[in-house]
């Protein structure tokens, strides 16, 4: 049963759910911008047959804390220092899938100590322009609920390839839906954070096992910039599935495949955790 709560840190409240048993490894899943923890449903039900899968609702999304932006991947990666810490993780291993993947390049550059392997899925070291991201930043904070919705109605072709739209719409339309109802001035504080981030100047200080994992068909963060990053860091893996943007949505098995492949082959250690602490 997922364990569903709302826990206080010293950065603020996050919703968090945990799935697993207590005492075995833990994997954190950190979301895409404009969607919540449910995004990881099917793999939190999947992935916890071995690990105990820790996923949050990201600042500003769902009903974690929404604090005035703009919000920076140093904010947004100490968060997940300091969920880990309130429930006194050691050590985990990470998989984020586009804003939640760069999230893991920030922890793995910033925070390598904490972490067996991280995934980065479906993004990259510099995600679109500083402009494009002001600019919907803008649209969001000048419009509001209405604009978080119109967004919502143009984001599946962003999102999904036009096979899956047509066969899953009810897969999109809870998509969409999370979207819609993230708050304006969270979402638009996330924004900001992207468009001001550029990791690419410190792939090459990366040590801690990494995949990278790209959607064949993603509009967003292209195979290509999947490829600069493995170039630029030493050992990564890449591994590529037929998807756009929302690959674990669009392609789970793929998707679950690559990422159990990976972390099957990272080491094997026990990590200390107070069990008490999920089990309350």
């Amino acid at each position: 049963m997922t364990d569903i709560r709302i826990l206080k840190t010293r950065n603020g409240v996050f919703r968090i759910a945990l799935d697993g048993i207590a005492d075995a490894p833990v994997l954190v899943l950190s979301n895409s911008l404009g969607t919540t923890l449910e995004l990881w449903d099917r793999q939190a039900q999947t992935l916890s047959r071995t690990y105990r899968v820790l996923r949050y609702d990201t600042r500003g999304h769902g009903q974690s804390v929404v604090t005035p932006g703009p919000y920076s991947f140093s904010q947004l990666g100490g968060d997940v220092l300091a969920i880990l810490d309130a429930l006194r993780i050691e050590r985990a291993r990470f998989c984020g899938l586009s804003m939640g993947g760069h999230i893991g390049l920030w922890l793995a550059i910033h925070a390598a100590a904490r972490f067996v392997g991280i995934a980065v899925c479906n993004s990259a070291a510099k995600i679109g322009t500083e402009q494009g991201w002001q600019e919907r930043a803008g649209l969001i904070q000048k419009g509001g609920v209405a604009a978080m919705r119109k967004l919502a109605d143009s984001a599946p072709d962003r999102w999904f390839t036009p096979a899956f739209i047509n066969a899953e719409p009810q897969v999109v339309h809870i998509a969409q839906q999370w979207l819609a109802h993230i708050d304006p001035e969270g979402y638009a504080a996330n924004c900001e954070a992207l468009g001001a981030s550029d990791l690419r100047p410190k792939l090459g200080q990366i040590r801690v096992p990494l995949l990278l994992l790209a959607g064949e068909f993603d509009p967003v963060t292209t195979v290509d910039d999947a490829k600069a990053m493995q170039h630029a860091i030493v050992g990564a893996k890449l591994a590529t599935v037929a998807a756009s943007h929302l690959s674990n949505l669009e392609a789970p098995q793929a998707f679950e495949a690559a990422l159990t492949c990976f972390l099957d082959g990272l080491p094997a250690e026990a990590l200390r955790t107070a069990h008490s602490d999920f089990q309350h």
